[in-house]
């Protein structure tokens, strides 16, 4: 018989509390409810903190079992993926040396230094196999606190600088390794019970990566890996990636002739085609006409400003050494910035006339280009670029304000994404680092205040969210809409931020009802986050599909002969008063090439015209993906566009 003071009491997610000797672990808790859970738990959320699934649990707790299709679980899984696929690589490159090796969304990588033994991607399926074999001896994850003495002694006597570079930075009494076969490492954990678990094994890229990310330190070898539980998983996620690759907006873009990028004008600064520029453009109509619904009233400022405007804002003193660099002028006192943000410009709108309680909120939306230097490395198509339009907003509210202005715009971010076929997003509420303020301007009351406002908002909503520390802007908290496409990945796109300082930094003010001075609350808001990134994602999701409303080219009029081009061209301009686009390919080509190539470029009507429709004032009309859909009537076929065009 077990001691009452022996037993723990054990708070399930579905709220159930069940009693488990004291010291049970996770995998104990799993083999209690089912052998078939146990064999799937992957590690043990205990009070909010994920550890492994053989740690004991000595007090009461609220215990999560995660398994394979836990987000943390994964992390945990390809985590401890990352220490087996080092193990391999110590038993085939004697004398490695390793630097870190976390999860990240899509696997694992591990960088490392191979003392000059060469490694490119010939070299991936020996490190697989090894990987495998390994797997298959089933070794636990033995977890060993270290005195900082021992774990010192234990690396120089390795001789790996790059960990006891680490241990630099660790505290005594915090410090663990985990063990698993032949190899061991210096690490926090957690890991899954086994190397069992891991199934299949896929190495994808090789790259360099400077050590702690400075380009003075050493060049390590990055490799990056994935692993699952099951082939079959690994086999369908390279399928995925062999479809993303169809769908790489880089290669749509430049098919579609949608954008272009030139060495001449510069890097990471793109070039919109025509064709791009009307999806462009009826992406910023759709949200003009939407702003105005909802009382934005439109703004326009310039590329450039002074650099004590930045300063003033505080993002000199954040980003200026990392952003271009500042404008010379024939007068020594003047120095200019291109716009790195449209913020300080609207901070400067807004104090150009006394205002009232009664003005408020002014809400001021401008497609404004922005300007940052990203390193040349970083650099990727539309997703990463050095100019780019951001779908800006700024609202300036009362405090009293605040909370219904911030559910407005989650009303505004909801309604972008539903219309463009964003279904599968997250908000992910974006706190400061509680543990280094140090990044951040403006006091704790200002900031808790912010940081509530963003919360209670959320909730009301029923917003689904995840908190992450650290993520905030310096200036303040915000609301991240995670969206997640057609192949499963995940883009930070929509973003809302409460922002208490900047009102302080720029003075603003306005007069109250008790005829006093008092400050606005600012909040920034961006739908499409930046106009390139958003385009990106909007091109891979619908592999260039695009709603009909959207779509550069509606419909392409494809006459049978030259004999009809007249009547094609009759009926061009008919469709063209009637707000539909497209064009008439007059090329001396068989009808039959002529669809083809419609269809590869993604035209969503295809009018076929010849003697019976210029006879009979129809066209023959084919939709994309559906075929021959029989003749119409012009004006029918007008009626039937006009019905399907939703926005």
């Amino acid at each position: 018989m077990i001691a009452q003071d022996e037993q723990i009491r054990v708070t399930l997610p579905d709220g159930s509390v069940r009693e488990y000797p004291k010291g049970s672990t996770g995998l104990d808790i799993a083999t209690k409810i089912s052998e078939g859970l146990a064999r799937n738990v992957l590690a043990a959320k205990v009070n909010g903190v994920v550890q492994d699934a053989t740690r004991p649990i000595d007090e009461d707790a609220n215990v999560q079992l995660l398994t394979w299709n836990d987000a943390e679980g994964k992390a945990t899984f390809w985590h401890s993926s990352a220490h087996l696929l080092a193990e391999a690589l110590e038993a085939l490159y004697p004398g490695v040396k390793f630097g870190i090796g976390p999860a990240i969304e899509t696997g694992f990588y591990y960088d490392v230094d191979l003392g000059g033994q060469p490694f490119s991607q010939e070299d991936f399926k020996k490190v697989e196999d090894k990987m495998l074999e390994l797997a298959r001896q089933k070794q636990q994850y033995i977890r060993k606190p270290m005195s900082k003495a021992e774990a010192i002694a234990y690396f120089e006597e390795k001789g790996d600088p790059y960990k006891l570079d680490l241990l630099e930075g660790l505290a005594d009494g915090t410090i663990t390794f985990y063990t698993q076969g032949d190899f061991t490492d210096l690490c926090r954990g957690p890991h899954i019970p086994n190397t069992g678990f891991i199934k299949a094994a896929k190495l994808m890229n090789v790259a360099g990566a400077y050590w702690r990310g400075n380009e003075k330190n050493k060049q390590l070898t990055r490799i990056y890996a994935v692993t699952y539980p099951k082939q079959k998983e690994l086999d369908d996620y390279l399928f995925l990636l062999e479809e993303a690759k169809k769908r790489d907006h880089r290669k749509l873009g430049k098919e579609l002739e949608l954008f272009a990028f030139s060495e001449k004008v510069g890097a990471g600064l793109p070039l919109w085609l025509p064709k791009g520029t009307v999806l462009r453009e009826r992406l910023e109509n759709f949200l003009r006409k939407a702003q105005v619904r909802a009382g934005y009233s439109p703004v326009v400022t310039p590329h450039i400003g002074s650099k004590q405007l930045y300063v003033t804002s505080g993002h000199w003193e954040k980003y200026g050494e990392d952003s271009f660099r500042p404008i010379k002028t024939p007068d020594p006192n003047e120095e200019f910035l291109l716009k790195p943000m449209n913020c300080p410009h609207h901070c400067e709108i807004y104090k150009t006339k006394p205002r009232s309680y009664r003005d408020l909120p002014l809400r001021l939306a401008e497609f404004g280009t922005v300007y940052r230097y990203e390193q040349s490395g970083e650099l990727h198509g539309l997703t990463r670029v050095r100019g780019f339009t951001q779908d800006d907003a700024h609202i300036f509210c009362r405090p009293d304000q605040v909370k219904e202005e911030f559910m407005k715009v989650i009303d505004l971010v909801l309604y972008v994404f539903n219309s463009l076929g964003f279904s599968d997003y997250s908000a992910q509420v974006s706190l400061r680092d509680p543990e280094n303020k140090t990044k951040y301007i403006g006091s704790d009351d200002l900031w808790e205040k912010a940081e509530s406002a963003i919360i209670e908002s959320a909730a009301e909503k029923g917003l689904p969210t995840v908190t992450e520390l650290g993520e905030a802007a310096f200036y303040g908290p915000k609301l991240d809409f995670m969206v997640r496409d057609a192949l499963g990945r995940k883009w930070q796109l929509g973003t809302i931020q409460v922002d208490y300082n900047l009102p302080n930094r720029f003075e603003l003010e306005y007069i109250g009802a008790d005829n006093q001075k008092h400050r606005p609350v600012m909040i920034h808001r961006a739908p499409f986050g930046s106009m390139e990134r958003f385009i990106a994602i909007l091109i891979e999701n619908s592999g260039g599909n695009f709603p009909l409303w959207l779509s550069p080219e509606q419909i392409a009029i494809l006459p049978i002969s030259e004999k009809y081009e007249d009547y094609a061209n009759d009926l061009f301009f008919t469709l063209q008063e009637n707000d539909i686009r497209g064009f008439v390919d007059l090329r001396d080509e068989k009808i039959g090439r002529k669809i083809r190539d419609a269809e590869v470029n993604k035209v969503p009507y295809m009018l076929i015209v010849g003697e019976k429709e210029a006879a009979e004032g129809a066209v023959s009309v084919r939709r994309k993906g559906q075929g021959d859909l029989g003749s119409m009537r012009v004006e029918d076929f007008i009626r039937t566009f006009q019905a399907e065009v939703k926005v």
